[in-house]
């Protein structure tokens, strides 16, 4: 268990920005940060990032919270893991009591396998400079490659030895589960060691986790496979995994482009050549999943390509996902006989990059090329190829930019823009036509029983008005709960010492009892209990909180989707009021005397309705007059309210 002053200190500590940065690009807006939301797919950016704050809000998807919850939620994380994750990125020496043989054992599955690939590395790396074997064959490959020993380090590279079982005989003796490196790939059913005789290359995440291995056999002989892979688990799924892109997310930040190559070595070469951007989709095409990995960091790919143009056609009809993705795709073809590694060793990095920049084409026109190079004069094949490229065009989702495809490839196909403008809406067309009916198909499959069905029903907004906000006072118990969260340490007068939260709860003290939304009670409630613990009332307590609906509203309460102009740069002062961050006394206030008067109107119709149901003959009696003096008092209040308030009240 992590000690809740541990726990407290990564919670101080951890800056928003920095833990998001480390994931995605995000970009200036004002005060915030914005980038594409890494839970949902979209093309517009929603993903709202607070620095000030420490939170963070996605107004698409909804998901929101703190850097805590940002952890959990994007690397499938329990609340202590995420706390050891920002522990060790923020150098925090967490404070733990002893762990039982238990609670060990109940440690995730996920985590004891990062934990075994970890120790595989480790015994990887030992055998690459430490044994006869691991020195002469795998480390001398590593020097033929050009590879210094820092890079070795840092891309963690090894050697497995020949030995039938040595990893896993090693790692049974330290204790580790033979299940769990049957689980990893590293040990087989016959409990032998999968990789045998192999420079290894470790895979991972984007967090840096080891979750795989790649082993490159340096037997001459054709019969045994070059490259083996781990098979997929709980931790590794090759379709969501960039080779690379771990080492390489900074520089493709600020490059802002991604260069894409084909092989391990490949990536390690340039990253040394001090081309950092790069990464390798290991021989296969790009995924969904890869394609929203990069995105992430920038919306520029560059790939290289050093393969026959038959094996690059091949590799071309998986990236019309990237063109629907809305990124902008370059290509470069290297010379002859070259592949990045061997061409930047020959030209070095300067002359390297240029010939990048000189011979980029962009994806369609590329694809273009290569494709009228087959068809000679042949029509019938010269009518696939335009088949082929209008698929292409189609995916382009900006209107402005498929016009400008549309135009230039026209005049490369030597046809009438027209016939290509046609051609590419109906695509376009029967695309839509597929999307709804296989959304119109998914709508007409219920939940496997009527139960589900029932729940499953969205309520009409009329039911959701009605529980909400006619039969209880929501809307005003909501904005004070908002302004506990947002202002509730600030100063509301600073010369007695009230803050906001303590004005607050002084003024709406006897209604306490009288809160209908069990959520909102809740907020007002631990509010009062900070208070008279004098403790702080802080936004991170709420943003952090336990329970997921009370953070989930803190979040929403302290995000906006819109962002102020910039009045100053425009000559214009907004001169009637404050901005809202600067008012939050009147805003107080203001919330307080909404909430009361509220509170005044329901305690008066209750009222009329018993002094209306009082028989006639009891009206003289001490209650119904005391009951009609309250009725009158309160009536009083409550117009002494709307007025402050400007709102008509009916007598």
């Amino acid at each position: 268990m992590i000690s809740n002053k541990s726990i407290q200190e990564v919670i101080n500590t951890a800056r928003v920005d920095e833990v998001i940065s480390d994931f995605m690009n995000l970009k200036r807006r004002g005060v915030n940060l914005i980038g594409n939301c890494p839970f949902h797919d979209e093309k517009t950016p929603s993903f709202t990032v607070s620095p000030s704050k420490n939170i963070y809000k996605c107004f698409g998807c909804g998901k929101g919270g703190d850097p805590v919850r940002f952890i959990m939620d994007h690397e499938n994380l329990s609340f202590p893991e995420a706390i050891r994750y920002l522990a060790n990125k923020y150098r925090i020496e967490l404070e733990e009591t002893v762990q039982t043989e238990e609670d060990q054992q109940a440690r995730q599955l996920s985590d004891a396998l990062y934990i075994i690939n970890d120790f595989a590395a480790q015994h990887y790396r030992h055998n690459l400079f430490h044994t006869d074997e691991g020195k002469s064959v795998g480390l001398s490959y590593f020097k033929s490659q050009g590879f210094r020993e820092n890079t070795i380090e840092e891309f963690m590279l090894g050697y497995a030895n020949g030995e039938k079982d040595e990893l896993t005989r090693k790692a049974i003796e330290k204790k580790y589960n033979i299940e769990y490196l049957r689980l990893t790939g590293l040990t087989t059913s016959s409990d032998n060691d999968f990789f045998r005789s192999r420079v290894m290359f470790p895979i991972h995440n984007i967090s840096g986790k080891i979750v795989a291995f790649a082993g490159r056999t340096l037997s001459a002989d054709k019969k045994v496979p070059k490259y083996i892979n781990s098979p997929e688990s709980e931790i590794y799924n090759k379709r969501k995994v960039l080779y690379g892109l771990y080492q390489a997310k900074e520089a493709i930040r600020k490059e802002d482009e991604c260069i894409l190559v084909e092989g391990y070595t490949d990536v390690i070469t340039l990253h040394q050549g001090q081309i950092k951007n790069v990464v390798a989709s290991s021989g296969t095409s790009l995924t969904p999943d890869q394609i929203k990995l990069i995105r992430r960091y920038t919306q520029n790919i560059k790939i290289i390509y050093d393969g026959d143009p038959a094996g690059i056609k091949a590799a071309l009809r998986g990236l019309d996902l990237v063109l629907e993705s809305d990124m902008n795709v370059r290509l470069v073809l290297l010379p002859n006989g070259e592949d990045p590694d061997s061409y930047l060793a020959k030209s070095g990095t300067e002359k390297f990059k240029a010939y990048l920049k000189d011979h980029e084409k962009d994806f369609v026109f590329f694809k273009t090329d290569l494709l009228l190079t087959e068809t000679g004069n042949d029509p019938i094949r010269k009518s696939a190829v335009i088949k082929d490229i209008v698929q292409s065009i189609a995916k382009i989702s900006d209107a402005l930019k498929r016009t400008f495809y549309i135009r230039e490839c026209a005049a490369m196909l030597k046809m009438n823009e027209e016939i290509l403008i046609q051609e590419t809406n109906k695509v376009i067309k029967d695309d839509i036509k597929r999307k709804k009916l296989d959304a119109d198909r998914q709508k007409m499959e219920k939940p496997q029983d009527e139960e589900e069905w029932i729940t499953a029903r969205p309520r009409p907004v009329s039911e959701e008005i009605a529980s909400d906000l006619v039969r209880n006072d929501a809307h005003q118990e909501k904005e004070i709960a908002s302004v506990l969260i947002n202002f509730g340490n600030k100063w509301y007068d600073e010369n007695t010492g009230i803050t906001v939260a303590a004005f607050i709860l002084q003024e709406i003290e006897e209604f306490l009892d009288k809160i209908d939304i069990p959520l909102y009670r809740d907020i007002i409630m631990e509010t009062r209990q900070l208070v008279e613990n004098n403790l702080e009332v802080s936004e991170k307590y709420f943003t952090s909180h336990p329970s997921e609906e009370i953070r989930k509203f803190a979040v929403e309460c302290l995000t906006t989707p819109y962002t102020y102009a910039d009045w100053e740069k425009k000559y214009i002062l907004l001169q009637t009021q404050k901005m809202p961050e600067e008012n939050y006394i009147r805003q107080s206030y203001k919330a307080v005397l909404r909430f009361k008067l509220r509170k005044a109107k329901k305690i008066i119709s209750e009222l009329q309705e018993w002094l209306d149901s009082t028989p006639a003959d009891e009206r003289e009696t001490e209650e119904y007059i005391l009951n009609l003096k309250v009725m009158q008092e309160i009536l009083k209040q409550r117009n002494l309210i709307a007025a402050e308030l400007g709102t008509v009240t009916l007598v």
